[in-house]
């Protein structure tokens, strides 16, 4: 490993290096991928890694093009102590609004996990509903090893879903834009209107006649 990325990959190791010093040694690493989108469920990731572990290529899951993120993420299955994967769907997001969707996501992911942590570290400032001690971290993607590499596993997951259902409606274009509302994508939500997979409450502008 270079020595540039053995410094940054430390650098982001400093919260949970705190943490393992007052022997806390599974740390959780939280994140989700899309919540902005038009289409698609919102998915969460939850990730411990092993305490000596650094995993090279890990970080902001934005920061990274999508053939990194993909080796990022076979070497996060691969070396990761536990990884776990939460969705909630187009029908739940419409039902409980993005923010709660993505924390029952979140709470999905955690529960999946084969080793149980002892401290969670959730991306963001919004803290979720759990017996388990934890905090949120602002920005934590990019501070945050463990954070990273759920954000990496969060992303990769959604999008595959995506570029899977480019196949049944490709005039819409998921494999390239993930479901984000690009002008090619409003403009296939105008033409041929919406698909099950759309989260009608986001499109709403976007339809014809809609306002």
């Amino acid at each position: 490993m270079k020595e540039k990325e053995e410094e940054r990959l430390q650098k982001m190791l400093e919260i949970e290096e705190g943490l393992y010093s007052k022997g806390i040694k599974h740390v959780c690493g939280v994140d989700e991928a899309g919540r902005g989108p038009l289409c698609g469920p919102v998915v969460a990731a939850a990730v411990i890694l092993k305490p000596d572990s650094k995993i090279e290529g890990v970080n902001d899951s934005k920061k990274l093009s999508e053939k990194k993120r993909e080796q990022v993420y076979e070497n996060i299955m691969e070396n990761a102590l536990a990884v776990g994967v939460g969705m909630s769907d187009v029908d739940v997001i419409e039902s409980v609004n993005i923010l709660n969707a993505t924390k029952l996501a979140m709470k999905e992911a955690i529960s999946k996990l084969k080793v149980q942590p002892e401290y969670v570290l959730i991306d963001g400032n919004q803290m979720i509903d759990i017996k388990i001690p934890g905090e949120t971290v602002v920005h934590g993607d990019a501070i945050s090893e463990s954070i990273a590499a759920a954000s990496i596993v969060a992303k990769v997951t959604r999008d595959r879903m995506l570029i899977e259902w480019d196949k049944t409606y490709p005039e819409y274009g998921f494999a390239k834009h993930k479901g984000y509302g690009t002008k090619a994508h409003t403009e296939a939500i105008a033409k041929y209107g919406l698909t099950p997979l759309h989260r009608p409450s986001f499109c709403t502008k976007f339809v014809k006649g809609g306002k």
